[in-house]
């Protein structure tokens, strides 16, 4: 019998010049059971990326790419992927790096776990069983203490909350205000994982061996882990004016539409 999720899942896999990955990395995405469709979010990497996409989605209709017009961040990246995958109605919504620091072939865990009655899987480096390759002692003390942090100072049950490779069910998108998400990088995730558990959703974690990208320019910085600490200064501390700010922000980027649209 066929489990729940066959032909409920999209796999969304933000891109900038990930040439040398892509082609494998659908191949192995579309080899699993289940038929799990793959939206590559191509932010018009300089390598050619989005052109060589287009040309796997012209030979399987499982494939499909949205182009944006440049390098517009992680966190909007999985927006547009969720928007997508909302409005054509799979029930399974999951993401992952397009660099083989997840493995395709642990995604039937994350949907199994996710069909079983979770809201929110996160395929986890710090469970029982799970593991990092490939990173010196600084990336990995930096990275294990913000998801300390997380865990101390916002109450986050997941242990690895800044963590890429996840599955939400369409409920957990269709609730989130996903506009009131404040952050674009890589603490867009951490910031999820607390907006999903705030929520009163159910979220657990499988063990994954994440390994450092072999092929390419890695797309973390320090600066975006320095980023996940600010996240976490945010969300922790209420009594400063962060909802101000972005409120100010958001009339801010009403106003600049509206401008454009009075220069049409």
């Amino acid at each position: 019998m066929a489990a729940d999720w066959h032909g409920q899942a999209l796999m969304i896999v933000p891109t900038y010049n990930e040439k040398e990955n892509i082609a494998r990395l659908l191949g192995r995405l579309r080899a699993l059971p289940g038929d799990v469709h793959v939206l590559v979010v191509d932010d018009n990497s300089p390598d050619g990326t989005g052109g060589l996409v287009d040309e796997l989605a012209a030979a399987d209709a499982g494939i499909r790419v949205l182009h944006r017009a440049g390098k517009l961040g992680l966190g909007t990246a999985y927006k547009a992927g969720f928007a997508y995958g909302l409005e054509r109605s799979y029930r399974y919504l999951c993401t992952m790096d397009a660099d083989f620091s997840h493995s395709p072939e642990s995604l039937p865990d994350l949907l199994g776990k996710a069909s079983s009655g979770y809201d929110l899987v996160v395929g986890s480096r710090y469970v029982p069983g799970g593991a990092v390759e490939g990173w010196p002692t600084s990336r990995k003390v930096l990275s294990s203490g913000a998801n300390l942090l997380a865990h101390l100072l916002l109450g986050v049950t997941v242990r690895d909350c800044t963590a890429g490779f996840r599955c939400y069910q369409r409920q957990v998108l269709e609730t989130i205000d996903l506009d009131a998400i404040f952050s674009s990088g890589y603490s867009f995730l951490m910031e999820m994982a607390f907006h999903v558990q705030r929520a009163g959703f159910r979220c657990g974690e499988v063990p994954i061996t994440f390994v450092n990208r072999a092929e390419g320019d890695s797309k973390i910085s320090k600066t975006e882990i320095y980023k996940a600490f600010y996240t976490l200064l945010r969300l922790r501390t209420r009594a400063l004016p962060w909802e101000w700010v972005v409120g100010k922000m958001k009339a801010r980027k009403r106003n600049g539409v509206e401008m454009g649209r009075l220069g049409d």
